[in-house]
């Protein structure tokens, strides 16, 4: 089967989504008891030296940093993101945290039309407010708290940051865009940590490197999506995550949806089914099945 540019990035993203959500998981486990500068700081520092091996492997060419603005931009979302991001989920329940990241697609979309002068289809508008109708289904977050306006500062850093990786230079490989994001975010979440710094455990230590990990794999597969395709018509792929919350939820924590929450599901995953690619599938298949 041929998958068009737009097809490839939306299995992108539902992959790196899947890492996005085990990272919050371990990020719930911390339970709060390291400061949020203290977990930035590590969280990138631990990504430096995940990603260095893979960068050193490069040529001096592709090594070298381009669009050092754009990218220098992108670390301080990720550092504004990640802080916000764990606030939210240690003060929130974890379905409610991620209801309100996933606004960042509809975030997306105004953004995409204004910093990258893309129209989306409104098939795609249409389908976007059914997924996020479908998040409401599933999530609905029982009462409004202060975190969540940290959740709603998530969601706004990510939307940003995804648009933003179409800006960046197309001759750049993603593992030299995602070491220098990352080597820009530690100076300062450095000086944080050291302001606000708590004694920290090796089974913490751990959650942070598995966080980082995760988070990592998360970036480096959306920047290869938004590089892709434009962002309205891949949004809609962001909200993956929650099928993977919501399996996560009921396999660890005894979380069964319930039947509205099922209807919400169906209602998330459907628009997310490349359903050109297989009518396009169907019909090459055609002059076959009648020999």
């Amino acid at each position: 089967m041929h998958w068009s540019a737009v097809s490839l990035a939306v299995l992108l993203l539902v992959i790196g989504n899947l890492a996005a959500s085990l990272s919050d998981v371990a990020v719930k486990l911390l339970n709060g008891e390291i400061s949020s500068f203290q977990y930035v700081f590590m969280r990138q520092l631990l990504s430096v030296f995940i990603i260095l091996p893979f960068w050193l492997r490069q040529s001096a060419r592709e090594r070298a940093l381009t669009a050092p603005t754009l990218i220098g931009i992108r670390a301080l979302l990720i550092m504004l993101g990640s802080g916000c991001m764990m606030i939210a989920i240690t003060h929130l329940p974890l379905a409610t945290a991620n209801a309100v990241f996933y606004a960042a697609p509809l975030i997306m979309l105004p953004l995409s039309v204004w910093l990258l002068k893309e129209i989306p289809p409104l098939a795609k508008v249409i389908a976007t407010a059914i997924g996020f109708a479908g998040v409401l289904m599933v999530l609905r977050p029982s009462q409004f708290h202060w975190a969540a306006w940290f959740a709603l500062g998530t969601a706004t850093t990510l939307a940003v940051f995804n648009i933003l990786a179409r800006k960046l230079p197309a001759e750049q490989p993603v593992v030299t865009t995602l070491f220098w994001t990352s080597v820009m975010t530690v100076p300062l979440s450095a000086i944080l940590a050291a302001l606000y710094w708590q004694p920290i455990s090796s089974e913490q230590i751990m959650l942070v490197a598995i966080s980082a990990a995760l988070i990592l794999s998360y970036n480096g597969l959306a920047v290869i999506a938004y590089k892709k395709a434009p962002a309205g018509q891949i949004a809609l792929a962001e909200y993956s995550g929650l099928v993977f919350v919501v399996i996560i939820g009921a396999w660890g924590f005894d979380e069964i949806p319930d039947q509205l929450t099922a209807l919400g599901i169906l209602m998330i995953i459907l628009p997310l089914l490349p359903y050109k690619e297989l009518f396009r599938r169907r019909k090459s298949k055609a002059p076959n099945e009648l020999v």
